[in-house]
């Protein structure tokens, strides 16, 4: 698919359940995923091409991910090519959904610095290339490291607002033969880290 067409618009996201956080937290799994919310539907065979495995295992994983309505068969495929799509636009989760249930809080470890591992795999594959773009997109695209003095609520407030702007852009560009898919990360982290404050 060519990289000014994005797939499809999803249902905005979901948030994962203990259930989902165990079944997501794979490393084939988790690319399966991403691959189908960024390039669209696909069969298991098409998938395994993509992602360097083979059809039986990209159909297992595929199941795997159904059964917590995180993938859905679209019922467009023929025979044994079924066709499989993300169910959501995105996931979410909150950290204290697994409070107490250590699986799930180690399945959740594992995820969070399985995305800490791939945005910077992209962003350093961003960098390898970024000479060859026009200097509009140089200056467009990038890294901007700022913090704030918030509490807990005012930052999650925060976060609601950027996710709205993010939100009101998805599509902007639809259409347009200048426009390109742009991944966005919003990544938050206290500085003080030894200084965690009384509940």
């Amino acid at each position: 698919m060519p990289p000014s067409v994005p797939p499809p618009e999803l249902p905005e996201g979901l948030r994962l359940d203990t259930a989902a956080v165990k079944v997501l937290a794979h490393p084939l799994r988790n690319r399966m995923l991403g691959r189908l919310r960024g390039r669209g539907t696909a069969t298991a065979t098409e998938l395994a091409a993509d992602l360097g495995t083979n059809t039986g295992a990209t159909s297992y994983h595929l199941r795997k991910l159904a059964e917590v309505g995180l993938v859905v068969d679209t019922g467009e495929g023929t025979g044994r090519r079924r066709l499989w799509r993300a169910a959501s636009q995105s996931h979410q989760w909150l950290a204290s959904d697994f409070a107490g249930d250590e699986d799930a809080e180690t399945a959740l470890g594992w995820l969070e610095r399985d995305y800490v591992r791939l945005l910077a795999d992209r962003s350093n594959r961003w960098l390898d290339v970024a000479a060859d773009w026009p200097p509009d997109w140089r200056d467009a695209l990038g890294i901007n490291d700022d913090h704030v003095v918030a509490t807990a609520g005012q930052v999650t407030a925060m976060y609601a607002e950027i996710d709205e702007v993010v939100k009101r852009y998805r599509r902007v560009g639809q259409g347009n033969p200048s426009a390109r898919r742009v991944s966005v990360w919003t990544v938050m982290y206290p500085i003080d880290l030894d200084r965690p404050p009384r509940s």
